[in-house]
């Protein structure tokens, strides 16, 4: 089969489009021939070993793990021995090690059944991005219902995730996007959009229950003044790309600063849980939530489809497509 593979930290240009064995299934796992899958910015992350940080457990010199990609939805071609939930021909979503390859083998804990009415390439957009905005609104930040909540990267793959779901919840949402975002934003039901080329939202007076913010482009300062008095900063990710913390860098402030003042800012990093993709399934299927979905690449250009997502401007999310395969 065919899969990306990359032995050295680098560029894109270090991925490679190889032929690889099959993977072998095991009794807790399920074989998926995949039919999508989508990046994400912890797939540039692990391309890279950067922020340095990443190496402490990928590898200090060199990946350990030669296989990129987590998200996945496929048909599921065989199951192990002890599964109970599977069985083949099954569609499926979730994630798995390695998931930029025309086949995978995901435990059973990973996967859930795909919902009838998205497409596999809609399934693969799923499940990081949608997870951990998911656990940051709920998990983290403890949405309910009539907040007025703010999404600082309201375009981007888990911004797009975050105002449907906070919709979903019967919260009063505000987006924060480029110009040539704000129409999309507003279309998957955004109250309001802040186009921050033309406003700075923690400067407009606006106080905001809950922000929950994907981009770390403000001081810590700026966004307690952007908070009601009791208000809650869920902080999931950032555009610093310092050589050690990167986006985590004002992480340990915010904790420390949460400590002394009445306003909760609180870091954040998801964990894939099958309860979750559940939660999701329901929502897509009731149309509640819809992916976004900026651009398709075939398997064989994963290396231009990390670049253009390492540029910071797509729009939702990034998938990937499997070319056709002979059955032979």
């Amino acid at each position: 089969m065919k899969a990306i593979v990359y032995h050295k930290y680098g560029s894109p240009d270090v991925l490679e489009l190889k032929d690889i064995d099959m993977p072998v299934v095991r009794d807790d796992g399920v074989l998926v021939r995949v039919h999508a899958a989508s990046i994400n910015p912890l797939d540039w992350h692990f391309m890279r070993g950067a922020p340095y940080l990443v190496r402490m457990g990928a590898g200090l010199f060199k990946p350990k793990a030669t296989r990129l990609g987590a998200d996945v939805a496929g048909r599921v071609e065989a199951v192990g021995k002890n599964v109970t939930q599977f069985q083949p021909g099954d569609e499926v979503f979730g994630t798995s090690k390695g998931a930029l390859a025309e086949y995978v083998c995901a435990s059973e804990s990973t996967v859930a059944l795909k919902p009838a009415n998205v497409t596999f390439e809609q399934a693969a957009a799923v499940p990081v991005a949608a997870v951990t905005a998911l656990q940051g609104l709920r998990d983290k930040g403890h949405i309910q219902r009539g907040q007025k909540v703010l999404i600082n990267g309201a375009a981007g793959g888990v911004g797009t995730f975050a105002v449907q779901i906070a919709k979903s919840v019967g919260a009063e949402v505000t987006g924060v996007c480029s110009t040539g975002n704000v129409d999309m934003v507003r279309s998957i039901g955004a109250d309001h959009v802040v186009d921050y080329i033309q406003a700075d939202f923690t400067q407009s007076g606006q106080r905001y229950d809950l922000i929950f913010d994907t981009v770390g482009n403000h001081s810590l300062a700026d966004y307690r003044r952007a908070m009601t008095t009791k208000g809650t900063l869920v902080m999931v990710g950032g555009s610093d790309k310092g050589r050690w913390l990167g986006p985590l860098k004002g992480m340990p402030k915010a904790v420390v600063l949460s400590r002394f003042v009445s306003r909760k800012m609180l870091p954040f990093l998801a964990h894939q849980r099958k309860d979750d993709l559940i939660v999701l399934r329901e929502l897509l299927e009731s149309g509640k939530v819809a992916p976004v979905i900026d651009r398709t690449y075939p398997l064989s250009e994963v290396p231009a489809a990390i670049r253009y997502l390492e540029e910071g401007h797509a729009r939702g999310k990034v998938v990937i497509t499997m070319e056709p395969r002979s059955e032979t």
